[in-house]
């Protein structure tokens, strides 16, 4: 099923040097990528496609990715870059405010990089092979700091279940849905999964 979801560009992208042709070159190599893979598919996309689609030779792709899978790798990290930024910036016990403020924060990087929760979705083959061949990444980590946070017994076993449901409903609404929600505008599906989160826990304050 196609969207109208706005292609958007990553931080990192965003954050490219202007002044250094290669890392610009590099952002429009995955900008482009991503867009192709989600609106024909990874498998059906190939380099000859993303090179004409930039204006340039397949050579100068190889300069920056060895091969497509190393594009979608580029593509699949930058979710997990984020997911560990995230977590990192927790200290060792989080209180359910500091829990709660981390999903607000993270509900909005989701939004904005919405197009690459859709690439997974729509490739889900792909990037399984990904993890056969590169092993599971830095997955079980997230999922370590995770069950770390949760298990928290200064915290009565109620708070930390719903921050583990608050955690579930962004995930669920933002991540496993796919394009489900592709049609309501982000600002408005943010203010709903925002809703969802505190009805479960405290929400973070303006200050």
């Amino acid at each position: 099923m196609e969207t109208d979801t706005p292609i958007v560009e990553t931080e990192s992208h965003q954050a490219a040097d202007a002044e250094d042709p290669s890392a610009t070159t590099r952002a429009r190599i995955l900008d482009i990528s991503l867009e192709l893979f989600i609106s024909q598919g990874y498998d059906k996309t190939s380099l000859r496609q993303i090179a004409e689609q930039l204006g340039f030779t397949k050579a100068a792709i190889y300069y920056h990715f060895a091969s497509k899978a190393d594009i979608l790798m580029a593509l699949h990290m930058q979710l997990h870059d984020f997911g560990r930024e995230a977590l990192a910036s927790l200290g060792d016990d989080p209180t359910p405010e500091q829990w709660a403020r981390l999903l607000d924060g993270l509900i909005s990087r989701m939004l904005q990089q919405r197009a690459l929760f859709i690439l997974h979705e729509r490739n889900q083959a792909a990037i399984e092979e990904l993890h056969r061949e590169s092993g599971a990444l830095d997955h079980e980590d997230l999922q370590a700091r995770f069950r770390q946070v949760l298990s928290n017994k200064e915290l009565p076993a109620d708070t930390r279940v719903r921050m583990a449901c608050a955690f579930g409903s962004v995930m669920g609404a933002l991540a496993l849905a796919g394009d489900v929600f592709a049609d309501v505008p982000s600002d408005t599906l943010g203010t709903m999964v925002r809703s969802a989160v505190s009805a479960l826990l405290p929400y973070p304050s303006a200050d």
